[in-house]
């Protein structure tokens, strides 16, 4: 498929915060923990908009899985597909596989795996970001308005909606960093 065509089939959507969206996390996870185990599953995060209470979102839950340093890619890769997750080749930083893209679009329970050894800084800073809009309810709502007005730039380009985000995501992570180091020191 052509990326208009992709876009067509699998737009992005935003729509209002739903106090499910943890619950769907919490029972991913446990299948996560079921067909990999805590030998390469040493923890899960939910991430992302969905993992901010109160946000719009696209309603695909983000989770973020730390797997050893020395695992083998392919293992993690043959596993999960066997488990009904796609793995998106073209993902060359980390390891993502998704769940709930069927040839018709999104079904109604969608999940995007993020994998990753903790190492990883930059996979892992998306944390910060997450706590610190759980924390900052201003910055939270301008993170939302950004993602309004990519939405209606983008609907059918989740490239240029996710490009669209990374200014603000990097300035927010690293006053969150920031804080922190404030916090702990």
């Amino acid at each position: 498929m052509t990326k208009e065509e992709l876009g067509k089939l699998y737009p992005v959507r935003i729509v209002a915060y739903d106090p499910e969206w943890p619950l769907l996390f919490e029972k991913e996870k446990q299948s996560l923990l079921k067909v990999l185990g805590t030998d390469l599953a040493l923890r899960i995060e939910h991430m992302g908009s969905t993992a901010v209470p109160g946000m719009v979102a696209k309603p695909t839950i983000d989770i973020l899985v730390e797997i050893p340093e020395t695992a083998d890619r392919h293992t993690i890769i043959g596993i999960m597909v066997e488990n009904g997750y796609i793995h998106m080749t073209e993902q060359k930083k980390h390891l993502m596989l998704v769940k709930g893209y069927t040839p018709s679009g999104l079904a109604e329970e969608s999940f995007h795996i993020h994998m990753g050894p903790g190492n990883q800084d930059w996979l892992w800073d998306r944390l910060y970001f997450r706590d610190y809009l759980r924390e900052h309810a201003d910055v939270a709502r301008r993170y939302e308005k950004l993602k309004q007005e990519l939405f209606s730039q983008f609907e059918h380009d989740r490239e240029a909606y996710t490009d669209g985000k990374e200014a603000f995501i990097t300035e927010i992570t690293k006053l969150a960093k920031q804080v922190l180091k404030n916090v702990d020191g």
